[in-house]
C-alpha cells in the first residue's frame, strides 16, 4: 500500500488495518518456522505496509499534540 493511500484513511481504519496486518504477520512467521517459505515476499511487504501505517498514525498524534500545545 502506498503512503498516499495510507494517508487517505482515517485513524480508526488505520488502527484496524494495523491490527489485521499484525495478525497476518504472526501467521506468516508461524508458517515460515514450519518450513513454508512461500510467504517471505508477502511477509516483507506486510512489514513495510505496517511501518507506513504506524508512521502516519504517529505523525497524526504529533500534529494533534502540537495543536493542543499551541491552543
Amino acid at each position: 500500500m502506498k503512503a498516499d493511500r495510507v494517508r487517505d484513511l482515517d485513524t480508526k481504519e488505520l488502527e484496524i488495518q494495523v491490527r489485521e496486518i499484525t495478525e497476518q504477520l504472526f501467521n506468516l512467521r508461524f508458517q515460515m518456522r514450519m518450513g513454508q517459505l512461500e510467504g517471505l515476499k508477502k511477509y516483507r511487504a506486510l512489514k513495510k505496509d505496517r511501518a507506513r501505517m504506524l508512521t502516519v498514525l504517529r505523525e497524526r498524534e504529533a500534529a494533534e499534540a502540537q495543536v493542543v500545545e499551541k491552543g
